[in-house]
């Protein structure tokens, strides 16, 4: 009896804990026990409590939502446009702009796709940012939607609103203008000439962003073919808001979808005084219930992507273009050359961080060419930063930037100069660099070729400046800068070129890196003739096949010596002594064995 007195002095709470302080450092088995007492309590309150309840718990599996309308069945259809929030007026026969009879529901044929192309004259009221709206009436063929119609029944009819305008912020006035002033084109776009002249006056741009109207030439009205049973409180949260569901018996009506997945934005047309009339294209038509959760999927992809600033407004309308006015075929295949342009890129970046990080000699490479392609890419990235890109690409410019400082670090010595009063870098060539003839050689090529660098750029610049238009001086600098980088890019491989013919090797070359470089270019070429672009993006396509080509026909003339020390900083000598070496020193090692 011992156990049971112990209950009840534990019960009481009184003297005695010290004798069964023990007992409770016995945890885990009664923490066990006392979740599975609570679980076991709470299940059968809520059974004894809950009785109350309507039986129409979602739990039941007999309470479940389904369609009140059936497949194939004939459906009658109402559009009406009005300037109104709400609509009630069925007699107006100036409202009604469409009417369809039998369209026989969530069928495929031809019978169930109507369209319909008009003109419409907007009011004044339209015209001065005023809202239109498509008030869009369904009903069993026979029945009336009018609910004060006798014969009205409100399960046989349903109706939604679709709104033909819609309100986006107005594009920007473009701040380019010519500099000098003296511009043609500058005369004829007086407004595009009122535009910030200084840096500034973009503060005023941080302001609240002015809306205009826009109509929607294009209304597609999809049918949704589902018939599914839902349970009253876990229908899917992306189809949710699309579901119209009667108060009465709490299932719903069918699924309208207003279908604005293809309609564009430069299609929309801008609504003020001098429009008179607008087109209008009417559609009705079915929509299976996977492409209408891709096309929801889709679009709610695009809204995350623009959330977190890895999309820009207008990229989505791009991509969709692409498959609006592609050729399906030349679609594939540029998806599927673009995959192979993505890993030869991938496989070059790594090889160029390998050949970089594992060489010891800058015995045969052009130091000055490295540094030229710092540059290149810093300037590339400011230009990206000036014009606004996604913050994506910027991240991956800026990589790019790093990584060629880090191989200036390779390339040279980099030392910290703190003798003055404010830190310098100062940087030095290296021994493998200054002592051979590779330091005279790319001095000499560098030294020429900057001369017709020189006078390439300053000639670019100075039409630029002269016939184009620009925001400011610091952006003519960098578009030309830039500029002179896509046309002028090839120059700067050219001091290697001069190297290999004055040293007659290519030894020191990362091949493998090149080569997936040079399948790049031709993937580049590809692109050329299957995509538009501008001009001197392409002919900077080109220009590296030239320079490749040439690396070819070098490796080809020029033979392998293995007295040159590799990438690595070992030569061919190297490694036919270090075999002798092991050979000879694994047959000595046999020799003992035996």
């Amino acid at each position: 009896m011992a156990p049971p007195a112990a209950v009840e002095g534990g019960d009481g709470g009184g003297g005695g804990g010290g004798e069964r302080q023990p007992q409770q450092q016995q945890g885990p088995g009664q923490m066990f026990t006392g979740i599975i007492r609570i679980v076991v309590i709470y299940y059968f309150a809520s059974k004894f409590f809950g009785s109350n309840k309507p039986s129409s718990s979602s739990s039941d599996p007999a309470v479940q939502i389904s369609n009140l309308f059936h497949k194939s069945e004939p459906l009658d259809m109402w559009f009406y446009l009005s300037e109104h929030d709400k609509f009630n007026d069925f007699g107006n026969e100036e409202a009604l702009i469409w009417y369809e009879s039998n369209i026989p529901y969530a069928v495929w044929g031809p019978e169930s796709t109507r369209t319909l192309s008009m003109k419409y004259y907007p009011s004044e009221a339209l015209k001065h940012n005023g809202s239109l709206y498509a008030h869009v009436f369904f009903a069993r063929s026979g029945y009336p939607i009018d609910p004060s119609d006798p014969e009205y029944q409100p399960l046989a009819a349903f109706g939604l609103k679709h709104s033909v305008v819609t309100y986006l912020p107005k594009s920007k006035a473009n701040k380019k203008k010519s500099l000098l002033g003296n511009s043609k084109d500058n005369s004829e776009d007086n407004s595009v000439s009122e535009s910030i002249e200084e840096p500034q006056a973009d503060l005023k741009d941080d302001g609240p962003a002015e809306y205009i109207s826009y109509w929607k030439p294009n209304i597609t009205i999809n049918l949704v073919d589902d018939f599914t049973k839902y349970s009253q409180r876990s229908i899917p949260p992306n189809i949710a808001p699309y579901i119209n569901i009667e108060p009465t018996t709490g299932n719903y009506y069918p699924t309208v979808y207003f279908n604005e997945f293809w309609l564009l934005r430069d299609k929309l047309i801008a609504l003020n005084e001098t429009v008179t009339e607008l087109p209008l294209h009417l559609e009705v038509a079915p929509i299976s219930m996977t492409k209408w959760q891709l096309f929801l999927q889709i679009d709610q992809s695009f809204q995350i992507h623009r959330s977190y600033g890895s999309m820009l407004e207008g990229e989505a309308d791009e991509l969709k273009r692409v498959f609006v006015e592609g050729n399906p075929y030349l679609l594939g295949i540029t998806m599927l050359v673009s995959l192979l342009h993505s890993v030869f890129d991938f496989l070059a970046f790594k090889n160029d961080i390998q050949f970089w990080n594992k060489n010891k000699s800058m015995e045969g490479l052009s130091a000055k060419s490295v540094v030229v392609s710092f540059i290149c890419q810093l300037i590339i990235f400011l230009y990206l930063l000036d014009n606004d890109t996604s913050w994506m690409i910027l991240a991956s410019s800026g990589i790019g930037v790093c990584i060629e400082f880090w191989k200036i670090g390779k390339a040279m010595h980099i030392e910290v100069d703190r003798s003055g009063s404010i830190p310098k870098l100062k940087f030095s060539d290296r021994d493998t660099y200054a002592g051979n003839k590779t330091k005279e050689y790319d001095d000499l090529a560098m030294k020429y070729l900057s001369y017709v660098l020189m006078v390439l750029v300053a000639c670019s610049s100075v039409y630029s400046l002269m016939y184009e238009t620009h925001k400011s001086w610091y952006s003519w600098i960098l578009s030309s800068l830039t500029s002179c980088v896509y046309m002028f890019g090839f120059i700067m491989m050219c001091p290697q070129l001069f190297i290999n013919y004055k040293l007659k090797s290519v030894a020191h070359l990362p091949w493998r890196q090149m080569t997936y470089k040079f399948l790049n270019t031709i993937i580049d070429d590809l692109f050329a003739f299957v995509i538009k672009m501008p001009m001197l993006h392409r002919l900077s396509v080109f220009r590296d096949d030239v320079i490749f080509l040439i690396y070819l026909y070098q490796r080809w003339a020029y033979p392998v010596d293995k007295k040159r020390v590799n990438e690595f900083g070992f030569g061919g000598e190297d490694e036919d002594e270090a075999a002798v070496a092991l050979t000879s020193s694994s047959s000595a090692e046999e020799k003992k064995t035996n």
